[in-house]
Order: C-alpha cells, then sequence, then structure tokens
C-alpha cells in the first residue's frame, strides 16, 4: 500500500457545474488532489524525507527504479540506497546545500534493492513551513544510466579513436570523413586534406586492382578485412602498414559506414629481414647458407620432376686458402672470399644459386638445364669453365697482390634420382678428384660423363685450331634438274683433323653452335663457296651453276649479318643471284619480324632462299606465306622411306603440291635411286639431290656434265 502525500483528501473532489462557486478550501483540496496524481504517475523518482534523511513517500516510479516497495522504503534512511563510492565531503557538500535553503543538483551512483547499481541525476530541495523552519527534503530524481553509458562508450571510441593507429572513417562510397591524429602522423596528410578524398589518396601502385578486388568481396561477405598492405605517404615512400577494415551497420542492418586501421610496420618487416638475412645468409658475403640452399635444391629437385629438366651442382674449394690464411691473415683470407662470392655472382644466370657453405667451400646450383645428360653436363661444364677463369685472375687484398685457383666437382640431378645429401657427397667427391687431377680444374662425378666432358672440351680446343689453320674443307653436292643436267651445288663443310682424318659435319657442328665457334667457321663457308662461286662464274661451262650454303640460326641472327655477307659479296667478286642460302625452320621461329627484315634487304641484292628441312619442324602457313623465299628443299627423312612409307610418301606429295600453290620452287634431297627420282617427278617435283647424282666431293671432283637422264 503506497503512502499518500502529506495532504487533506476530505471532500468528493467534484461538483456539478450548476452548483454554488467552490470555496477556497474545496479549491485548496482539489489542487491537491491534482498534484498528488502527477506525483502518482510521474516518469521521474520522487522521494520526501524528513530534515534527518529519513523516508517518507516515494512515488511508484521510485518503486519500480530500485525495487524497494513504498512499505520497505518508507521509515529508512535514504542511505539504504548508497553504492559507498561517494565521498564523505560531497555528502557534506550536499546536506550544507540544502540546509541553507538552496536545491542541489549532482549525480549518484546508488545500489538496487537486488545489489545492482545505476546511476540517477537528482534535484534535492528543502520544504519549509510558515514560520520557515525545514519539515522536508523533496527529491527529484532520473535514471541516467543509459545515458552514462553511451557517454563512457563516446568516451572510449574518442580514446581509442585517437590511439597509435592510424584511423579513417568513410562513407559507403569510400568518401572520407573523418581522421585521426595518427593518421597525419604516419601519411603525412592533414585531416584537412584527406576529407573528402578517398583512400586512393594512399595507393602505391604495388597492388593491381585483383588484389583490392578479392579486399572488397572480403568485406563484402564478412564485414571486415585484414592484412598487409603497401602505401604512399605525401612525401611519395612508399611503405609497409597492417591494416584492418571493419564494415559499421546502422540500426537497419544496412550499411552506412567503413572504418580503417592501420600501423606501420616498416621497422617490424626490417625486423624481419634482418632475421631472415641472419637466418639464410652468410654473414661475410651475404651469399645464401647451407639452410637457404638446401631449400632451393629441395625445389629445384621437384621443378626438375615437373619440367623434365636436368640441374647440377658444382662445389668449388679454393686451393690452398689455409696457407694464405696463415701467411697474410684471417682479414685478408675474408676480403678474398668476398671476391670469390662476388665473381661467383657474375658467372651465372638470374634463377641459379651462389651459396657458401663455410670456410672456402662454395656451391653452385644451376637449373634448367637440358633434359639430355650430354648436353646438361655441357652446359654445366661451360659454367665451370666461366668460373675457373674468372677464379684465376689475381685479387687485390689491401695492399696485396695475391692469386688463388679453385677446384670444381659437378654432379648433374634430374627429379628424385638421388637424395640432397647424395648430390652434395656426389659433388664433395667430384672436387676431391679434381684436387688429385692436379687441382684449378674441373671433374664430373659420374667417369662416363667426365669422359664425355673431357671429349668434347678437347674437340672444341682443336675445333678452335682448326679455324684457325685452315683445317676446313668445302665439298660439294650436286644439284640436277629433271633431265639430269648440273644447275648448281649445296655448300658442305668438312674438317680434316691431322690425327682423326675426315670428320662429319655432325660431330662438330652442334659444339660449333653451343660454343659460339659457329661465326668464325660460317663466315669461313660463306667467304670460301662465293670464292668458288666466282671462279665457276669465270668459265663459260660453269656459269650458269647456283651455289647453296647453310646459315645457322646464330649466324642469322648476328646483328652485323647482312653487312658481312655483302662484305664478302665485294670482296670475292661473286654474283648474288647465284647465290642460295638454305635457312632452317629454326632460324624463322626465333624473330621472325628480323628474319624476314634480313632476308628482303639481302634479296634486295638478288640473293635467293630456300627453306631447308621443311616439315621437320614447326612447319606453319601462318610464317610461310609471310617469307620472301625462293624454294622449299623436302627433307631426305620423308625421300628416304618414299617407296615403303605410305605417311612419307604422303608427306612429300603435300610439301610438293603446297611449294606450287605459293609458287615456290621445290627440290628434294637424299635421292638414292631412281625409283625414288621417278616418285618424287610424278608428284611434281623437278630438282634433285642425292648420291644418285654424286657423293659430295671437292670442287675439281664436282661432276660437271652428267649423263642426261630421260625425262619420266
Amino acid at each position: 500500500m503506497k503512502a499518500q502525500a502529506p495532504v487533506s483528501h476530505r471532500g468528493s473532489g467534484d461538483r456539478a457545474t450548476d452548483g454554488p462557486e467552490p470555496t477556497e478550501r474545496e479549491l485548496g483540496e482539489n489542487s491537491l488532489k491534482t498534484f498528488a496524481r502527477a506525483v502518482e504517475q510521474s516518469p521521474v523518482s520522487i522521494v520526501i524525507t524528513d530534515p534527518g534523511g529519513n523516508i517518507q513517500y516515494v512515488n511508484p516510479k521510485f518503486e519500480q527504479l530500485t525495487g524497494y516497495t513504498s512499505r520497505e522504503a518508507i521509515g529508512q534512511h535514504t542511505r539504504i540506497l548508497s553504492s559507498g563510492e561517494k565521498r564523505p565531503e560531497e555528502y557534506r557538500e550536499l546536506w550544507a546545500t540544502i540546509n541553507s535553503g538552496r536545491t542541489w543538483h549532482g549525480e549518484f551512483h546508488n545500489r538496487r534493492k537486488d545489489g545492482s547499481l545505476f546511476w540517477e541525476r537528482a534535484s534535492i530541495s528543502p520544504v519549509l513551513d510558515e514560520q520557515g523552519a525545514l519539515i522536508h527534503f523533496v527529491a527529484v530524481k532520473e535514471d541516467i544510466t543509459e545515458r552514462r553509458a553511451a557517454e563512457n562508450e563516446l568516451r572510449v571510441a574518442a580514446t581509442a579513436f585517437e590511439s597509435q593507429e592510424g584511423m579513417t572513417v568513410t562513407d559507403t562510397n569510400g568518401v572520407i570523413l573523418r581522421v585521426n591524429r595518427a593518421f597525419t602522423r604516419i601519411t603525412g596528410y592533414t585531416a584537412e586534406e584527406a576529407v573528402g578524398q578517398t583512400p586512393r589518396l594512399l595507393y602505391s601502385g604495388r597492388h593491381d586492382e585483383a588484389f583490392y578486388g578479392a579486399m572488397w568481396e572480403r568485406i563484402r561477405r564478412d564485414g571486415s578485412w585484414q592484412g598487409e598492405i603497401w602505401n604512399r605517404r605525401k612525401d611519395g615512400e612508399i611503405y609497409p602498414e597492417w591494416l584492418a577494415i571493419t564494415t559499421v551497420f546502422d540500426e537497419h542492418g544496412q550499411v552506412s559506414h567503413y572504418v580503417g586501421a592501420f600501423s606501420d610496420i616498416t621497422q617490424h618487416k626490417l625486423a624481419e629481414d634482418k632475421i631472415r638475412q641472419l637466418a639464410f645468409s652468410d654473414s661475410l658475403t651475404g651469399l645464401p647458407n647451407r639452410r637457404l640452399l638446401l631449400d632451393r635444391l629441395h625445389q629445384a629437385l621437384a621443378a626438375s620432376a615437373r619440367n623434365k629438366r636436368r640441374g647440377a651442382l658444382l662445389f668449388i674449394d679454393l686451393d690452398n686458402f689455409k696457407t694464405l690464411n696463415d701467411t697474410l691473415g684471417h682479414d685478408k683470407g675474408d676480403l678474398l672470399l668476398i671476391q670469390v662470392a662476388e665473381r661467383l655472382a657474375d658467372c651465372i644466370r638470374e634463377g641459379d644459386t651462389v651459396a657458401r657453405l663455410g670456410g672456402d667451400e662454395f656451391v653452385v646450383m644451376l637449373e634448367d638445364l637440358s633434359e639430355n645428360p650430354e648436353d646438361a653436363a655441357s652446359q654445366a661444364e661451360t659454367v665451370g669453365e666461366k668460373i675457373l677463369a674468372a677464379l684465376n685472375y689475381s685479387y687485390p687484398l689491401a695492399g696485396y697482390e695475391c692469386r688463388s685457383t679453385p677446384s670444381i666437382g659437378v654432379t648433374l640431378f634430374s627429379a628424385h634420382q638421388n637424395s640432397i645429401d647424395e648430390l652434395l657427397k656426389q659433388a664433395d667427391l667430384a672436387m676431391y678428384q679434381a684436387k688429385a687431377g692436379g687441382r684449378n680444374t674441373l671433374r664430373f662425378f659420374d667417369p662416363e660423363m667426365q669422359a664425355v666432358v673431357t671429349a668434347r672440351a678437347r674437340l672444341e680446343t682443336e675445333l678452335r685450331e682448326a679455324v684457325l689453320k685452315n683445317q676446313l674443307l668445302l665439298y660439294y653436292q650436286a644439284q640436277v634438274d629433271c633431265a639430269g643436267r648440273l644447275t648448281g651445288a649445296e655448300a658442305l663443310v668438312r674438317w680434316q683433323h691431322p690425327r682423326r682424318g675426315l670428320v662429319s659435319p655432325g660431330d662438330f657442328i652442334p659444339l660449333a653452335e653451343e660454343t659460339g665457334l659457329i661465326l668464325p667457321l660460317g663466315q669461313w663457308v660463306l667467304e670460301t663457296a662465293c670464292t668458288q662461286l666466282a671462279a665457276w662464274a669465270a668459265r663459260a661451262d660453269t656459269a650458269i651453276l647456283t651455289m647453296a650454303v647453310n646459315v645457322s640460326a646464330r649466324q642469322f641472327h648476328h646483328v652485323d649479318f647482312v653487312a658481312q655477307l655483302r662484305a664478302v659479296l665485294d670482296g670475292t667478286g661473286a654474283n648474288p643471284e647465284r647465290l642460295k642460302l638454305e635457312l632452317t625452320e629454326s632460324v624463322l621461329l626465333n624473330d621472325l619480324e628480323d628474319t624476314i627484315a634480313k632476308m628482303v634487304a639481302l634479296k634486295a641484292r638478288g640473293i635467293s632462299f630456300s627453306l631447308d628441312d621443311f616439315g621437320t619442324g614447326y612447319s606453319s602457313l601462318s610464317y610461310l606465306k609471310r617469307l620472301p623465299l625462293n624454294q622449299l628443299k623436302v627433307d631426305q627423312s620423308f625421300v628416304r622411306d618414299l617407296l615403303t612409307g605410305a605417311n612419307d610418301a604422303s608427306i612429300a606429295r603435300t610439301i610438293i603440291a603446297m611449294a606450287q600453290s605459293l609458287g615456290l620452287a621445290v627440290i628434294a634431297e637424299g635421292v638414292e635411286t631412281e625409283a625414288q627420282r621417278d616418285v618424287l617427278a610424278s608428284q611434281g617435283c623437278q630438282a634433285y639431290q642425292g648420291y644418285l647424282f654424286g657423293h659430295p666431293a671437292g670442287a675439281e671432283s664436282l661432276p660437271y656434265f652428267t649423263t642426261p637422264l630421260e625425262t619420266p
């Protein structure tokens, strides 16, 4: 039962409108009733106490807020609501104010009956009687718990917003609405410069559209994204940052804003790089250490399994390094090792690895070598020889001039045929074989491979001598028409070895291609062939003969090839209209535009072109129709089985028909029997070359006049 306000309730309260005027007493009672109803229905708590603070009245809102019923509250002191947090001096100030007849305004952190805390804003006023004596206190109190919580949240948010992290708030279109001071400190842009812009203001250009597309897809799906990103400061410096973007939703669940928080992680990245360098790099030379080498070797073996390409390990040990350390000191030894590391790095391709295992031991790992083991060994040997040459130069060591040589062991690897430990052991053993062989040399782990490499190395040396000592010869193979008449010859190089006798081109031309000797060799062939062509032109019976000369891809694509050939023609006096260059498809596939330009330039001088080995490589009409060719040559591999292989016969027939449709002449090589010649003639081929018409021989043995054959 609620206590009533201390007012009289006597009288009915209502009266008839047509009755006598209410008395002053009746008016007072009605006013009190109205006041009582207002107090009872007030949305705020109202408490009336005696001068000592003892509760005499509470309204229903008080009961709802505190959990105390009016019966429980009346007679109790107001301290039943105290949380115990207010200091004594604050209470003294409160009582001094209200006892002086003034109203006190303030906030309480009070405690409900169930022990939970809540905030109230209170106005406590004194009530005086007619004589001015204090008889009551009236407290009007409002629950401000939610407001205080909101204020705290705002305070926390404001504090967080001005944290050490840079922060941006954007609208749904990405337009920046607000930034904090840390944003300005990190990026260099003031709030005035950033607001109204979009985050593109900071783009570094290091990330593509796919990166940002994936970022925003994640934000739309999950409501947030975080990760490492590179941005650009106002002064242009690009820096790494850790960025977190969070979506803000309104009360309807719709996106209203995006908040970005980021920190500059430049120092963190530098520390990471330093740690990585210490973990995976040699501290003296900066080269990869054993740990990183093993990791890369593991990856190389996996790549070899995928692409079927071979690789090689070169184990390098410096000869007599301990002696140098003992005599000149470790500081000079360190200088030598640093220079060795630099020279090794200059000897390899991008993608290969040079590592220092420790002391004076280095390892070079070569990747993406040939599938063929002999070719791969040759490639590895080429690098090894380059390293031997580079490390044999003298080393300036702070006032001293020193020479040092290496011993190199080599082993090849492919797929997972060997474990990493086995490969390192093999290369190490091969290195010791190099030391046992006299030092300053290279040895392969596989004895058979070593024999092949040794033979190739000897052959290369002898081939260089052959070019210089005029051991090369030109043989000529007759080219005839359908009547058997000689129309020209193809120049074929031979090597007259002083001990081995006549060496076939198949034994030395590939080596010449690999080593670059094909350039001086090819130049010699052109000069000799053109000299012979000029000699033929001086005789009436041979003046009509043409000279076909094979030109390698490496030679043709040399930057000065056109100028060199023009100089040869001018120097020998050969008629360019009698010179025919035979090109293979490998020439055409390497820079087609350059090929066409050179062919056009030479054709302007009257030189003609024949496409050799047609059909054995990447034959394509797309390039064939663009090339200024004069002739297609049917490869001997198709002619050989012309009579027994349906496919070969079909291919030969197709090549001949194709040449005719393109307006090109056609010649077949490798013709050894009359039956082959007859089939070719029946298909429309009117020119031939092969043993049927003579073996390659010196110019003096060329059959200038052959017995005319009946036209089939």
